[in-house]
Parts: structure tokens; sequence; C-alpha cells
């Protein structure tokens, strides 16, 4: 599963890198995604394979917090970038005439590296905050990876502040980029409904569409986990909820997108023939 979500992200990046028909601002913040997929699949699932192949469940302190900051960093970055995308299609839909004009090189670079840096900010926030609570030795933690939830409810010091600050940052970074996914959706809505022919409201939609099962997913899994840990004590149903949302979510997004786009999958098939060509 690891391999194929990699192998599959990593398809995309060079698809989209080699193809200059692809070299657009919606396909450039499609690689960045499954650039960021790639590296949070990466902070979790490797670690696992290890200790399942030496039966060793240990993790350091240092590699323990050093994992969890990078999953909050790619986690929200997966957020903002979706976000993104989302103004991405508002722009080319309902201005479409301002388009290039609007979604230039400078703004597209300009709004990675905003996500990237409110992802980092978000993650030595979380991470200086927990590193201020005091925690007993030889600890067990009830899952697979070493998530901020999990950490904070074995701490042995007050977390009042930090599960405020988590609730916090998540509806603040939750709310307003879904809010802002709404409002850009509502609008394309209203005006692929004014596009007079059927053939060209499906073209619009194609993208489109892939970009709302992805968000669909994300967004899913993610209150999937968040209503787990709230609901339930159970170690395991948490776990079956942080799998889907580390695992089988950043799986599927190259499906998702190269399934359903003729342009990714021409693409793609021209990235397979050099490849096989070279042997």
């Amino acid at each position: 599963m690891y391999l194929v979500t990699v192998l599959g992200n990593l398809l995309i990046i060079l698809a989209v890198s080699s193809d200059s028909q692809l070299h657009t601002p919606m396909y450039f913040f499609l690689s960045n995604l499954s650039l960021s997929d790639i590296c949070i699949i990466s902070t979790t699932v490797p670690k696992m394979i290890v200790d399942i192949s030496t039966h060793s469940r240990d993790i350091s302190y240092v590699s323990c917090f050093t994992q969890m900051s990078l999953f909050i960093i790619f986690g929200y970055m997966d957020d903002m970038l979706l976000t993104v995308m989302a103004y991405d299609r508002f722009v080319a839909i309902c201005h479409p005439l301002r388009y290039n004009v609007i979604m230039n090189s400078k703004l597209c670079w300009l709004l990675v590296m905003l996500s990237f840096l409110i992802s980092v900010l978000v993650a030595v926030l979380h991470t200086s905050m927990a590193l201020r609570l005091s925690f007993c030795p030889n600890l067990e933690i009830p899952h697979f990876f070493c998530e901020l939830d999990h950490i904070l409810k074995l701490a042995c010091s007050d977390i009042l502040i930090n599960n405020i600050l988590v609730y916090w940052v998540a509806g603040l970074l939750g709310i307003v980029p879904l809010s802002g996914i709404i409002f850009s959706y509502t609008q394309i809505v209203s005006s692929v409904l004014k596009i007079p022919s059927a053939a060209g409201k499906y073209k619009t939609f194609s993208f489109c569409g892939s970009h709302l099962i992805v968000i669909s997913l994300y967004y899913g899994t993610g209150f999937g986990v968040y209503l787990s840990s709230a609901t339930t004590n159970s170690s395991r149903k948490s776990a079956v909820a942080s799998v889907m949302y580390t695992v089988v979510t950043p799986m599927m997004n190259p499906f998702i997108y190269s399934l359903r786009n003729k342009d990714m999958l021409s693409a793609l098939r021209k990235l397979i023939s050099r490849i096989t060509s070279l042997h």
C-alpha cells in the first residue's frame, strides 16, 4: 500500500513536470499535493513497517515528537492545498478571461509557500506547547504512530491549554478553508449551470468532480479521526480511522485525479512509454 501510494503520486509529479501541456496552475497545485501526500505517508508507514519486521515498537522521545511535527505539517499542507485548488478552479471557471493574469506563476508559488509556512507555524506551536508537558518514563502509545491527541492523553501534567489550542487551531484551519471551498464551488456551480451545452458542462465538471471526491475523502476521514478519538476509548477504532486518513486517502488521490482526466492519462502514457523505451 505504501509503495502504491508513493509510486502513484510520484508518477503524477513526473507526468506534470515532463508534459508542457500540464504546465498550468491547476496541475502545479496537484503536483504539490502529490508531494505532500508522499511526505505525510512517509512520516508514519516506514516506521510501522520497520516495527513489524523487527518485532520492536520502541520509539525515542525525540523521534516521536519529530514524527508528530512532520505529520502536522503535511496534514495541514494538504488542507491548505485543497483550498488553493478550489480557488484556482473558481478563478478559471468564473473569471476565465482574467485567469492567466490572476493565477500567474508568482501567485502560484506564493500560495504554495504560504500554505507550507502556515503548516510549519501550526506544527511549531503544537510541538512547543507539548514539549512543556511532563511525561512518565516508559509510556505506551496506543496507536501506530505519534499523533498529537494520543500524546496529550499520556501527559502527567495539565493539558487544558493544549486542548484549547488544538480545538482553536483545528476550528480555524478547518472551518475557514472549508468555508472557502464551499463558497468557491457554489460560485462554480452557478456559472456551470449557465453553460448551454451538456458537453461544456461535463468538461468543466471533469476536474472539479475529482477535486470534490478528494475533498470529501480528506474531510470525511478527518472528521472520522476526530469523532473516534472524542467519542470512544477504543484504540483499535481510532487506529482504523487514522489509517483511512493517513494511508487510504493519499493512495486514492492519484487514481481519482488520473482516471477521470484525459490530459493526465495522456501524460502518464507518454511518461511510461519514455521509461520503458530506456530499457
